[in-house]
């Protein structure tokens, strides 16, 4: 009986130092560089981002995040600001193929389906069949003629400071908006300056874009 009492508080203790080992560890709060940058997408993995109805349109390959597939939203729902941004300075870098069309959205939420009912989309198209080209916010303001190539990188600019939106491509200002007051644009109900997080967009299975140093610098 003693000996198996013993065997008993034995498998007990080794059970509980076996818990203890395997407790997963505790993952370290993002931290900017030292100008403020936080990196939102690792290089090697969707850690941080959930997609919307088809998920097999992104992937990650050669520490870019590809879009290729049927409609599907990708949105940030990782730890830096809670996936909550109000004033910010984004950044990525993108590459198109030819007649690809893309976006990003930011002040946006995530929803398993459809397309992205709030915040503003910044354009992503340089040779798509839609005429609404690469930088200018989409049915809001919107460019005529593409400000980069496709087959080539180029880096996405986007400052939201209170009522006012910059997009940059490549460093030149493409579009300088300033959101009216009570505004209200027909048919979209939620674009709006208000908060939320960032989603690319995988618009159809004809359509390749590239995203890579996705990054984001808070603002006051």
């Amino acid at each position: 009986m003693r000996v198996l009492l013993l065997l008993g508080i034995f498998s007990f203790v080794l059970m509980g130092c076996q818990s203890k080992q395997e407790a997963p560890a505790e993952k370290a709060a993002p931290q900017p560089d030292a100008d403020g940058w936080y990196t939102l997408f690792d290089g090697a993995s969707l850690d941080g981002w959930k997609a919307s109805d088809k998920p097999g349109t992104f992937s990650v390959k050669d520490s870019m995040i590809v879009v290729h597939g049927e409609r599907s939203h990708l949105y940030y729902v990782g730890p830096v600001m809670d996936h909550n941004f109000k004033n910010f300075e984004f950044k990525a870098d993108v590459m198109t193929e030819p007649g690809a069309n893309s976006g990003i959205y930011f002040h946006t939420e995530f929803q398993p389906e459809g397309w992205p009912e709030k915040g503003y989309e910044v354009q992503v198209n340089n040779s798509h069949t839609d005429t609404r080209r690469t930088g200018g916010l989409w049915g809001v303001a919107d460019v005529e003629e593409a400000p980069a190539k496709d087959n080539e990188w180029f880096t996405m600019d986007i400052t939201v400071e209170g009522k006012h939106i910059v997009v940059k491509v490549n460093d030149q200002v493409v579009t300088d908006y300033t959101e009216p007051e009570n505004v209200s644009y027909e048919g979209m109900p939620g674009r709006k300056i208000a908060s939320g997080t960032f989603c690319l967009q995988g618009h159809d299975p004809n359509s390749v874009v590239y995203y890579k140093n996705i990054k984001v610098k808070p603002l006051p």
